[in-house]
């Protein structure tokens, strides 16, 4: 993992759709690494960690705990990210994130990328759409799967 371009990983994920090269290796000079093991934990559901998280290699699993356990609610895929709630507002974690085989992810502190603001403000400016519209996406996904259940549970005649 030695030779990870952190460039090239964030011009292929979700989060440096707008950005051209330049712009990207500005992000991604304020951006850390961290290399994880197979299910070794990087985010616990309640932490109060504001880190934003982009997956460049490997798996991550989503985890939120129901009753005595944690299930997995979603496996992330390289480019993905995961934290943009807790990165803009200081929420806590949702959920937990842990390894499935080893991976890589991208972090990103909300005081390294704030340095971008008189410096770079159009790069602030691409990345907060990016979060914007991953945040958009992913609640479009929990209303579509909500209709769904909504609609099994009318059509069987199911009440709670």
């Amino acid at each position: 993992m030695n030779d990870l371009n952190k460039t090239d990983v964030l011009r292929r994920s979700v989060l440096g759709t707008e950005l051209d090269e330049a712009e990207a290796q500005v992000l991604a000079e304020r951006m850390g690494v961290v290399s994880l093991h197979d299910g070794e934990t990087l985010v616990c559901e309640g932490e109060a960690r504001r880190t934003l998280v982009l997956l460049a290699q490997g798996g991550i699993a989503v985890g939120k705990i129901v009753g005595p356990s944690e299930e997995t609610v979603y496996q992330m895929r390289p480019g993905e990210c995961a934290g943009t709630r807790a990165f803009v507002d200081g929420s806590q974690r949702k959920a937990a994130l842990r390894s499935i085989g080893d991976s890589t992810v991208l972090t990103l502190e909300p005081e390294a990328f704030e340095t971008l603001l008189d410096t770079h403000p159009r790069i602030v400016y691409k990345v907060m759409r990016a979060i914007f519209r991953i945040t958009h996406t992913n609640l479009m996904h929990a209303n579509l799967d909500s209709a769904e259940l909504r609609n099994y549970l009318m059509r069987g005649g199911r009440r709670y």
